[in-house]
């Protein structure tokens, strides 16, 4: 029998805020993160909106010697992952290098030390240009980064499939485990807020444009007019459920009981023209959970606040449970769309919400469309079956699809 993948632990660092608790919090208020950036002046981009990660001090969990190595998306990552081993009382340090491994996703990458570096070439020459550049910007810095920093030496890889990436590594750690290396780092960050990550954004057609962030990021509303760009995400310490006990770790989250992806194949930009291949990925994870639509408590979704993309992901929804049958949230909304670092805050929150009995809202939802059909969670409220399923999309065609259950030992 395939061994079982469980969650022992959680870092956040996101706009909802750093630690689990304070994320947590922060979204059963409903408290609206999203507002103008303030890394720099954007007043000149059509998209000025964005959710930003406040009171981080990179001080408070970098080493000084690391921080002149990389930048804001790596030391997220790092602190993300410094949380979770602490969570889950677990010090890779204390065992074989080769029982840990760390599996990340990315989108954009070290966009912010790329681009103070060719500026730096076109500024001042090439001996300006610091020799960290070479590996600071490379999507797979945080995975280095973070295995280098614990001495990891089991499997160590990267996924890169935009907003998808956060479940896809998720679901990596899974399989990483069924193989032989019990324990994984996995999940993901981002930051996206400089200049050129912006604009690169921006060229999606995707962002809101609104001035107002009460009218900005808004999934399935009326008045949907595009995301809202975000940093930081989450970073989960995912073990083999065996060695979780043996080790006498406190707290068991839940297990990742099921997972499904899936491609659009239509358009490397532009949306599929129907929800097929995100009912395909529902499904198979619901099977792969083995788990009936009927048997799930909540549905996290991607809701992207694009009207085509949100009636395509209410549809799959629609064709999956029935109308109105199971409740829905998207609490990203109330915090921006993290891209590769989505997809794994959202599996914390699902986690959360089963530690907790209690289903977050929708974020920043004030009139849904109607003829959706779907049970939107407007405010908190009780959670009655201990399964949820989250969904990520990724820009290009990337569906993902995961299931998590309440955790009892012995259940199988």
């Amino acid at each position: 029998m395939a061994k079982t993948a469980v969650v022992t632990g959680i870092g956040v660092v996101a706009p909802s805020g750093i630690g689990i608790e304070e994320h947590w919090r922060s979204t059963l208020a409903g408290e609206l993160r999203v507002r103008p950036i303030e890394s720099f002046d954007a007043s000149g981009y059509d998209t000025v909106l964005a959710g930003q990660v406040d009171g981080f001090n990179v001080e408070d969990h970098v080493d000084a010697r690391l921080v002149v190595q990389t930048d804001r998306w790596t030391w997220m990552s790092l602190a993300a992952a410094q949380l979770a081993l602490d969570d889950a009382k677990y010090d890779p340090a204390a065992y074989d290098p080769y029982q840990t491994s760390v599996v990340l996703s990315a989108g954009s990458g070290g966009n912010e030390f790329g681009q103070r570096e060719i500026q730096a070439l076109w500024s001042k020459g090439r001996t300006a240009v610091s020799a960290y550049q070479s590996i600071a910007w490379f999507y797979a810095a945080s995975a280095g980064q973070t295995s280098i920093l614990h001495g990891t030496k089991g499997p160590a890889s990267v996924l890169v499939s935009e907003g998808a990436g956060g479940l896809d590594s998720l679901h990596a750690a899974r399989r990483v485990i069924r193989r032989g290396t019990p324990t994984v780092l996995a999940g993901g960050t981002e930051a996206p807020l400089s200049p050129y990550a912006l604009a690169c954004q921006i060229a999606n057609g995707r962002t809101t444009h609104s001035r107002d962030p009460r009218e900005g990021y808004q999934p399935f509303d009326v008045h949907a007019n595009g995301y809202a760009p975000a940093e930081g995400g989450a970073v989960l310490v995912v073990e083999d459920e065996q060695t979780a006990l043996e080790r006498g770790a406190q707290q068991i989250y839940g297990e990742i009981a099921g997972y499904r992806a899936t491609h659009d194949a239509f358009h490397h930009e532009n949306p599929a023209p129907d929800s097929r291949q995100l009912i395909r990925a529902m499904r198979g994870a619901l099977a792969d959970a083995q788990v009936r639509p009927e048997q799930v408590g909540l549905v996290i979704a991607d809701g992207a606040a694009v009207p085509a993309l949100d009636t395509q992901e209410a549809e799959a929804i629609r064709t999956v449970f029935g109308i109105c049958a199971v409740p829905v949230c998207a609490p990203q909304g109330f915090i921006g769309r993290l891209c590769s670092g989505g997809g794994a805050l959202s599996v914390a929150t699902a986690l959360l919400a089963l530690r907790d009995g209690v289903a977050p809202a929708v974020g920043n939802l004030t009139q849904p469309v109607p003829w959706y059909g779907l049970d939107f969670v407007r405010q908190p409220r009780e959670m009655e079956k201990d399964v949820v399923l989250v969904i990520a999309r990724g820009h290009g065609g990337f569906n993902s699809c995961m299931v998590v259950k309440r955790y009892r030992e012995g259940q199988r």
